[in-house]
């Protein structure tokens, strides 16, 4: 049965320079809203599900703007408010070949999202109307009230016997200098909450201060993440290795960890047109495959090639349908479709 799931976090305005330019050669951008929240909850809308955004927009043309462009995705906007006076802008670059792609971002900290004060957000209300709710990292590294508001919405939901997912998503630039002790108490905090979480061995070493002996990623995987699912009592716990080529093409693999098994997808090796947002293609593919029921096997092949697929869109946003995606884990030629 499809379900009601809600994302808290912020919409951003992405502004992307044409093609492989560099802002530095660009005239012209192109604009578009995005945000994990965006990514996940209109991802999850297409695949049948009520994806909703829990979010605070600027009250003005531009956050009207923001507004009708999450409808466009097929993302409810009744759970958004407004107030404050902006919006977050990033700034795009693709990268090509040895240049990796570049994200800046611009009037972050203070957006309408960013300085919502204590009140604004009725937690019970909103537990009452969702079946689940998804958190970020990168939501959880911006500041106090944020994080406040974050954890006590995530207690309300657990209260009402919903699931909350949690993407470690650690970014040391959010974090500033001493990033991994300021952010491992916070991390902490979710992770209890948390019955799905995305992850992989370098978030247990590096933010959760996990030690090991192994030296190949993989070894390390299958040593650290069985020990956080039985510390922070985590049922699901799912995510990536990437490798990137020198020809522009990626390989994926996703990995699944439920009843204290790994399961592991095929190594996808695809061309890339967009990379930004196919993590959380994987993340919405994973908790479609938990929520629908699926074997492991079948939810990690499923949220591996929504990964891959996401790769070739332009936008932060994925775009595949639930068909699409099983057609692709089945099919392997790419011939026209008629």
């Amino acid at each position: 049965m499809p379900k009601r799931i809600a994302a808290f976090g912020e919409v951003m305005m992405r502004l992307q320079v044409p093609g492989y330019d560099l802002l530095t050669q660009g005239n012209t951008l192109h604009y578009t809203f995005s945000g994990t929240g965006v990514n996940v909850a209109s991802a999850l809308a297409r695949f049948g599900h009520t994806g909703s955004l829990i979010s605070r927009l600027p009250a003005n043309p531009l956050g009207e703007a923001a507004a009708a462009y999450l409808r466009k995705l097929g993302i409810s906007t009744s759970c958004i408010i407004r107030g404050g006076n902006y919006i977050g802008m990033y700034f795009l670059e693709n990268g090509y070949g040895a240049r990796p792609s570049r994200v800046t971002y611009s009037n972050r900290l203070d957006s309408s999202f960013n300085t919502a004060p204590a009140g604004v957000y009725d937690y019970d209300d909103i537990a009452r109307r969702i079946d689940a709710i998804h958190y970020c990292g990168i939501t959880l590294a911006m500041n106090d009230g944020v994080r406040q508001h974050m954890k006590a919405m995530a207690q309300a939901v657990k209260r009402q016997g919903g699931l909350v997912i949690f993407d470690c998503n650690y970014r040391p630039s959010l974090w500033g200098e001493g990033g991994y002790a300021k952010a491992k108490p916070h991390y902490e905090e979710m992770l209890r909450l948390a019955d799905i979480v995305m992850m992989n061995e370098k978030d247990a070493i590096y933010t959760l201060g996990i030690s090991t002996q192994k030296e190949q990623r993989e070894e390390q995987l299958k040593e650290l993440i069985p020990v956080v699912a039985g510390q922070y009592q985590i049922p699901v716990i799912a995510g990536t290795h990437r490798q990137v080529h020198n020809d522009n093409s990626h390989s994926l693999r996703g990995y699944l960890y439920k009843d204290e098994s790994f399961t592991y997808s095929d190594m996808l090796t695809f061309s890339v047109y967009d990379r930004i947002g196919a993590g959380d293609a994987f993340t919405s593919g994973i908790v479609h495959g938990e929520l629908e029921g699926f074997l492991p096997e079948k939810t990690v092949s499923f949220a591996a090639t929504a990964g891959m697929l996401a790769h070739t869109v332009s936008g932060d946003t994925p775009m595949a349908t639930e068909e699409e995606i099983l057609r692709a884990m089945t099919e392997s030629a790419r011939d026209v479709e008629r």
